[in-house]
Parts: structure tokens; C-alpha cells; sequence
């Protein structure tokens, strides 16, 4: 088929890519020509395991194509899948829908014939219904212009996978766009046929499935960093309290990791965006429950800070303090709303001299926070540290030597914010060790 992807940041560029590896014929389509000249070139602006050889083995057999202008994206496409971001809003807890907005606004008037416009990114509950009457307002074709629902639900550093094999589908059909089901079905025809799951429902149900699923995996985060908690005070142990709950076929070790909690350009405004929206619909109590597991998120950075001031002596100025992570998960170079970066800054602002290293995020962390010190290595900026904070759980930083890092540094004191080294081995090579919710 003739597929055009709206947007090519995280979410467009990685489906494009995927959509062009599955054998469609793939236009992509953004308003920022250096972001286009970058694509069609080969570089993918971000870090994401995989996606860069899936881009230039399809550039390269033609599948796929990169253009700023709609009117060729009209003409070209078959189904156009909007990808564009809803960051949240400047002035509030809502989602930023300008993007979304923009993009039925400036293809819809080149629709001419019947089409169908998908949207991916995660919106309100609601917005899918008023873009389909504002696209068959606008369009020469009409009623024949349909749009329909189809919700991503990518794990950054994971994002290839998901897309070429998620663990469902879920098509949001309108009874006004009685060939978008057939339509997308032929899209994601390999998926299916390999087996995936496939949920058909309304357009509501839709967009609530990816906002419903970032608040369950939000709460199950939070609820483990309430836990650990209550064990700082108690003096259990959060590590072997999470382990003897993961048992729970009901409950299970996945999000149930104690720590400085989550980040990212995801779950932060999406859980704020859907409490906004229950505001609007009058059923905010039903969700009232998001203001703690937000509040509890906020809470792990600010207890890092004070175990920090603890294990310096009360004084966080003048310190040496390397911090190992900038971006808000491993596998991804993504910053946004990163405890680790954020955790830095602060210990920045309280008059401590902050060295970060990150294995990729390190361009991107110098762009946001340029006052902040960087280094080549870990070891580079653990010299002379009074203290090291382990803020993003790399690979790289597990696989270290804690008596190697024991003689570079002024003393080997170490925060493990997230709960995944070796606590042993480091206590054993002299460390002074602290994690969040542990003894």
C-alpha cells in the first residue's frame, strides 16, 4: 500500500521505517525541512536500537521517502497515519493539541479522493470525534475522507520490535468510516498473520486504551516507591519485598522496580492530560487517585537530594558529585522530563560541582543543561567525587569495577537510585552504599 507518516519524531520516523520494512510504500512527511534533509540522508535525529539500519536499507530500496509538502502527501497516500506529538500544555495539565490539529488542517484540503487519515498519538478521549468531522468539513471529498484510531504503544529503546511485532493492535472504528477497518487491516496484514492479537472498538475506547495503560503502569510504579517508603521508616527491604510480591501471577515484577520512579516524554503528561480531561467530563474523582502517584514520583527525586545532603555532611555545597545517567531510561537518549537530569540540576542549584556521563544523551543534556560538567567516561566523572548517584540503569554502569571506581574517587560514598547494582560487591570494596527503600 501507499502509506504517508505525519510527523517524524520518535513515534513517525520508527513507524515510517517499520511501515516501509513490512513492504509498503512509505512517504514521510514533516514541516521542519532540516528534520526531512536529515531522514532522506540516512541520520535518524535520536537514538533507537535498530531503527537506523531499517531506515537506510529501505531509503535504499525505494520503499521509503521523506517531503514537506502535504499536497504530495495527498496525492501519494492511500492511508496517512498522523503521528505528531501532544506535549504537555504550557499553561496547564492538558494535552497541547496544536499538532494533532494542524495536521487535519493542512492535509485535509487536499483530499480528493476517499481516503483514510489514522491517528496514532495519544489524545484526550474525544479528540478522534471532533477531528473526523473538522477532516470531512474540510476535505473535497467529504464524507469519503474517514478517519480512524489506532493508538502506538512503543517502548522507547524497544520501538522497532513493537512495531514490527506488537504484543496487540487496537483499530478505533467509526460507524461513518466503513472502509477504514478493511483498509487497516491490509496495513498491519504480516502482524496480524504472524498472530497478534487485534482488538476492533469505537473511536472513545480508542484513545482511552493508551492513556488507561501509561496510568496502570504509572500507579504500579509509584505504588513500589510508596512501599519503599514506608520501609525506609520500618527498615525492611523494598528489593526483597518487590521480589516476594512478583510471585503474584496477579501482580508480577514488571514496573515493580523501587527507585527514583519514571520520567520521559510519556507517562508524566499523559497522566496529567487524563486527569484534566476526567476534570472536563465531570468524573475527576475518578481518577483522583493520579494526583498521589504523581506526587509520589515528584517525592523519590527530592528523597535522592536528601540522601545525598546525608551522606555529604548536611552540606551539598562545594561538593563533588558525579551523576551516572542523564536520559530518563536505558537504550534511549531521550531527556525529557528525566529524574536523573533533573536531580542533577538541583544538585547543581544547591552549590555542588556535578559531573554527568550518559553512554548517549550526553549532546542532548548539554543542550537543556549547559551549566552542568560532563565527562568522557564514568570513571572520568567519578574523579575526585565525594559522592556518585547511579540515576539510569545502563549496562555499562552495572558492569563496572566498584574497586576500580574506589580509586578514583575523594570518598566511595554511592546513591544507587535504581536499585540494580550489586550491592554486596560494592559494600565489599568499601563502599558506603544507600539505595531507596533498602536498609
Amino acid at each position: 500500500m501507499r502509506l504517508t507518516v505525519i510527523g517524524t519524531g520518535y513515534l513517525g520516523a520508527t513507524h515510517a521505517a517499520c511501515m516501509a520494512e513490512l513492504g509498503h510504500e512509505v512517504l514521510g512527511v514533516d514541516v521542519e525541512p532540516d528534520k526531512i534533509a536529515a531522514l532522506q540522508s540516512g541520520q535518524v535525529p535520536f537514538y533507537e536500537p535498530g531503527l537506523p539500519e531499517l531506515l537506510m536499507r529501505n531509503l535504499a530500496n525505494g520503499r521509503l521517502r521523506f517531503t514537506t509538502s502535504y499536497e504530495e502527501a495527498a496525492d501519494f497516500g492511500e492511508v496517512h497515519f498522523s503521528c505528531v506529538g501532544t506535549p504537555q500544555r504550557n499553561d496547564g495539565t492538558g494535552a497541547d493539541l496544536r499538532y494533532v490539529d494542524a495536521v487535519i488542517e493542512s492535509l485535509a484540503p487536499h483530499l480528493r479522493r476517499p481516503t483514510l487519515v489514522v491517528g496514532k498519538s495519544t489524545v484526550p478521549v474525544g479528540t478522534a470525534a471532533r477531528l473526523a468531522a473538522r477532516l470531512a468539513e474540510l476535505s473535497p471529498a467529504g464524507a469519503r475522507a474517514e478517519l480512524a484510531w489506532n493508538p502506538e504503544f512503543l517502548r522507547e529503546g524497544m520501538a522497532v520490535q513493537d512495531t514490527l511485532r506488537p504484543d496487540r493492535l487496537v483499530f478505533g472504528i467509526s460507524p461513518e468510516a466503513p472502509h477504514s477497518e478493511q483498509l487497516l487491516r491490509e496495513v498491519y496484514a504480516t502482524p496480524l498473520a504472524a498472530g497478534v492479537p487485534l482488538v476492533i472498538t469505537d473511536l472513545p475506547t480508542a484513545e482511552l486504551v493508551k492513556t488507561a495503560a501509561n496510568a496502570f503502569l504509572a500507579t504500579k510504579i509509584s505504588f513500589i516507591n510508596a512501599m519503599a517508603e514506608v520501609c525506609e521508616a520500618t527498615g525492611a527491604d523494598v528489593a526483597q519485598l518487590s521480589a516476594s510480591m512478583s510471585y503474584d501471577t496477579r501482580i508480577g515484577g514488571r514496573f515493580l522496580q523501587a527507585g527514583i520512579g519514571f520520567g520521559g516524554g510519556c507517562l508524566p503528561k499523559d497522566i496529567r492530560a487524563f486527569m484534566t480531561r476526567a476534570d472536563e467530563l465531570g468524573v475527576g474523582e475518578a481518577l483522583s487517585f493520579l494526583r498521589e502517584v504523581d506526587a509520589i514520583n515528584l517525592r523519590r527525586r527530592t528523597r535522592v537530594l536528601t540522601l545525598a545532603e546525608e551522606l555529604c555532611g548536611s552540606q551539598l555545597a562545594g561538593r563533588h558529585i558525579a551523576v551516572w545517567g542523564a536520559a530518563f531510561k536505558p537504550d534511549s537518549d531521550d531527556i525529557r522530563d528525566s529524574p536523573a537530569l533533573e536531580i542533577a540540576q538541583r544538585l547543581h542549584a544547591r552549590g555542588a560541582s556535578v559531573s554527568v556521563y550518559d553512554p548517549k544523551a550526553m549532546d542532548n543534556a548539554r543542550k537543556r543543561h549547559p551549566e552542568l560538567d560532563y565527562a568522557a567516561t564514568p570513571l572520568d566523572a567519578a574523579e575526585g567525587a565525594d559522592l556518585i548517584l547511579h540515576l539510569t540503569e545502563w549496562p555499562e554502569f552495572r558492569a563496572l569495577d566498584p574497586h576500580a571506581v574506589a580509586g578514583v574517587v575523594a570518598h566511595p560514598r554511592i546513591i544507587d537510585g535504581r536499585n540494580i547494582l550489586d550491592h554486596e560487591s560494592w559494600r565489599a570494596a568499601g563502599w558506603t552504599y544507600r539505595a531507596l527503600g533498602r536498609p
